[in-house]
């Protein structure tokens, strides 16, 4: 399993047209995913989403590439792992963070990029257990905040 100490990601930059077009691929599937994650934390935690509270589905999908405002990538033995950080449009400082997946097609490591097939891996979500016991959640990130390694 690709962990943060066996990839080495880029440092963080603007998206190159593979990036983008890689981004393109999985928007679709990003902004169903995204929609389910919110009403899922929804309904348990709604503390991960409260920075869009106010926004409906909609404003808060309406997304598109020129919105992957940065990236980094890493390679592993079982393909690319590509991740971006993507702005909210109707946030003055709102940003998801999404963990993109690029395997190869026959499952070797051989094939080119245009030859790969890219899923997505997950939408970061982040639990910070406070000095004091205090939870705190969050799944919208400011424009300051690093894109790092993540597992969800």
């Amino acid at each position: 399993m690709a962990t943060a100490g066996s990839v080495d990601l880029t440092e963080a930059h603007s998206p190159k047209d593979t990036s983008i077009s890689t981004f393109e691929s999985i928007l679709p599937e990003l902004k169903h995913e995204l929609k389910k994650v919110r009403h899922n934390h929804d309904k348990h935690e709604p503390e991960y989403f409260r920075a869009v509270k106010d926004l409906s589905d909609d404003e808060l999908t309406a997304f598109t590439a020129d919105n992957l405002v940065a990236v980094r990538a890493g390679e592993s033995a079982y393909g690319l792992h590509l991740f971006g950080k993507v702005k909210i449009p109707a946030l003055e400082n709102g940003y998801i963070h999404v963990r993109i997946f690029i395997a190869a097609k026959d499952g070797t490591d051989g094939s080119t990029v245009d030859e790969r097939v890219a899923k997505l891996h997950s939408i970061h979500t982040e639990e910070v257990v406070k000095d004091d016991g205090d939870h705190v959640y969050r799944a919208i990130f400011g424009k300051d905040d690093p894109l790092e390694w993540f597992d969800t």
